[in-house]
């Protein structure tokens, strides 16, 4: 399976814009700019940054989910933030980590299975694996 997004850039680093989209069509010229993404004007864009915590959180929310039932532990609920930081470092800017979070309703399990359950998952989510050179952290939960 290969899954395609396309961006689209005019003009120079500090005052260009431009716009990505998804093969899917859930984005569609999306704007973004080097102002919106480390200053923040207000306007409703998006970020790499954004855009690759939400495919880790919504990666490994899926994983959770497939190593939960395969345990016998099918989830009730999974509720991932991912919070992706992304640094000064150098001359240029680099991602320094991502933290996942994870709220989760499991019945049946102890925290330390449900802790030794979701490192697993995230050890083995292809996102993760894709960010294995960035440190990720995990704090999960029952609730």
């Amino acid at each position: 399976m290969i899954r395609k997004s396309t961006t689209e850039w005019k003009g120079d680093g500090p005052t260009g814009t431009g716009s990505l989209s998804t093969e899917s069509g859930v984005l569609t010229a999306q704007p973004y700019s080097f102002k919106t993404r480390f200053q923040g004007d207000g306007t409703m864009t998006t970020n790499p940054e954004e855009l690759l915590g939400a495919a880790h959180a919504a990666c490994f929310a899926m994983t959770v989910a497939f190593v939960l039932t395969d345990a016998g532990h099918a989830p009730k609920q999974l509720k991932v933030t991912a919070a992706v930081d992304i640094s000064k470092v150098g001359g240029g800017f680099a991602i320094t980590s991502v933290a996942l979070d994870l709220e989760a309703r499991v019945e049946g399990l102890s925290a330390d299975q449900f802790r030794t359950l979701t490192e697993a998952a995230k050890a083995n989510c292809p996102v993760s694996k894709a960010l294995s050179a960035t440190p990720i952290s995990l704090t999960s939960r029952l609730a």
